[in-house]
């Protein structure tokens, strides 16, 4: 397993642990993760907000083969998120057999552990998909 970056780690904490995003000041697009320049109309000023984390999945796959560090959770689901306020996230379907995974599934986001580096190493977590 490639070891995580801690400086990429700690960058990462706000949008990874608070599931904040950016709503453009000009347009009001809303950008997940944070972007420096809107996708939208170009803009470069934004406010933090905060999603909802409840959606619905658009579209999964089943990981039969998946990395060493998720080994002992293999076959899981993998799925195109789109949350309420219209952001589209990609995350690992939990506590649902990925056979009863389908489009439209209503889903809640949690926050729990994604995965491990090494022995020692950093654990990172983030949000799974539960059935809502």
């Amino acid at each position: 397993m490639s070891p995580l970056n801690p400086a990429r780690v700690a960058r990462e904490f706000p949008t990874r642990y608070r599931l904040e995003a950016a709503r453009c000041d000009g347009c009001g697009a809303v950008s997940f993760p944070p972007r420096v320049v809107c996708p939208a109309c170009r803009g470069r000023k934004f406010a933090t907000v905060s999603l909802e984390p409840e959606g619905k999945v658009l579209t999964w796959t089943v990981i039969h083969v998946g990395p060493s560090s998720h080994k002992h959770e293999v076959p899981y689901a993998l799925a195109v998120v789109e949350l309420a306020d219209g952001v589209r996230i990609t995350c690992q379907i939990a506590d649902l057999d990925p056979a009863q995974v389908a489009p439209g599934l209503p889903v809640r986001l949690e926050f729990r552990r994604i995965q491990e580096d090494g022995e020692a190493g950093v654990i990172a977590y983030g949000h799974k998909a539960v059935p809502a």
